[in-house]
């Protein structure tokens, strides 16, 4: 079996098509919307609302966590637009979920990450396309477990949960043989992301889940630039499949 793994496509349909090329399936772990570029201040939801400059402007606020500031500058932003301002964020994450999912190449399975929106998913999955979170499947033989979404922080992006109800879903998924999250176990160097000079928040349920049941492989994305891409915890193999927006080539896996 070959499977290719991608997470964080943050709107990179044109590779996302490509993805599957040579696999039997696609592995996604989330992450399909971009909403800001930090690399590129012109790409993304609130550039196409408010323009390269000001994406610029709330970038640098968040980036020295000067959080409130932020806040309020997207507020006044937000406030200058005709109508609600969900609507406005809601129409442009459809158009990029519908282009998304018609590139997604099948069969792929498929768990939220933490800027995505859960709701909107079914309105645009098409057949072969199976989204699992707190929830196992086998695929050529081995028991893959998937655990969307991320853990609460000041960024507030759409699919922050709280660390109890992330727990819950680890310990829906039980004993695998390869465990897929969109954030890391709580290890350090796997969380720290050497281009932004942050600290991500990883999962400590999901490092003793690890600890205790050895899967072979846990494979999750989120960090951009971790400062290392995986390491071990006993026999698991512990993998960041890597930044799909960023590479556009997917981790593969193979048994």
């Amino acid at each position: 079996m070959r499977l290719h793994v991608v997470s964080d496509v943050h709107g990179r349909a044109d590779a996302l098509a490509r993805a599957g090329d040579g696999a039997d399936a696609l592995i996604c772990l989330g992450d399909l919307i971009l909403f800001i570029d930090y690399a590129d201040h012109a790409q993304g939801i609130f550039a196409d609302l408010f323009g390269a400059e000001q994406a610029g402007r709330f970038i640098a606020l968040r980036t020295a966590k000067r959080f409130d500031e932020a806040r309020a500058m997207a507020a006044g932003l937000w406030a200058s637009l005709d109508g609600d301002p969900r609507e406005h964020i809601e129409r442009n994450v459809r158009a990029q979920y519908r282009e998304l999912f018609a590139a997604m190449p099948v069969p792929s399975y498929l768990t939220y990450g933490n800027v995505d929106i859960p709701r909107l998913w079914g309105d645009y999955l098409r057949p072969g396309q199976r989204v699992l979170d707190g929830e196992t499947v086998e695929i050529g033989g081995l028991r893959f477990g998937f655990v969307g979404g991320g853990l609460k922080t000041d960024y507030r992006t759409p699919y922050e949960i709280s660390d109890e109800e992330y727990a819950a879903k680890v310990a829906a998924v039980g004993e695998v043989d390869v465990l897929c999250c969109h954030i890391p176990p709580a290890v350090p160097e796997l969380l720290y992301d050497v281009v932004a000079r942050r600290f991500e928040r990883g999962s400590e349920a999901t490092l003793e889940a690890i600890r205790r049941t050895q899967p072979r492989y846990a494979l999750f994305g989120h960090v951009h630039q971790p400062l290392y891409r995986r390491t071990r915890i006993g026999r698991t193999e512990c993998v960041n499949v890597g930044h799909f927006r960023g590479k556009g080539v997917p981790y593969v896996l193979e048994w």
